[in-house]
């Protein structure tokens, strides 16, 4: 990790210390959190320390959720279609 940020790698280290203190107490609600944390650690950290995001995407699935909640039972996909394409 040495073309990381100092800033990153504490980041990643605070994690893996909580995710430690976390299955070393007795809370089984975060349990089953953490240790789907720990199988993917490698994703967790890429999450942290890229600068890649999938915000635009996230926006266009929001949007193209909320059209098709306003055309609900009155539309059929053909429209559904035409708007999401015409949006802006």
């Amino acid at each position: 990790m040495p073309h990381l940020s100092g800033v990153v790698i504490e980041s990643i280290k605070r994690t893996a210390k909580w995710i430690d203190s976390v299955l070393a107490d007795d809370l089984p609600a975060l349990h089953s959190l953490v240790n789907g944390l720990r199988r993917d650690f490698d994703a967790v950290t890429a999450g942290l320390s890229t600068a890649w995001s999938s915000g635009q995407v996230e926006g266009h699935v929001t949007r193209v959720k909320l059209l098709k909640r306003m055309g609900y039972g009155r539309a059929n996909l053909d429209l559904l279609r035409q708007r999401v394409l015409l949006s802006p």
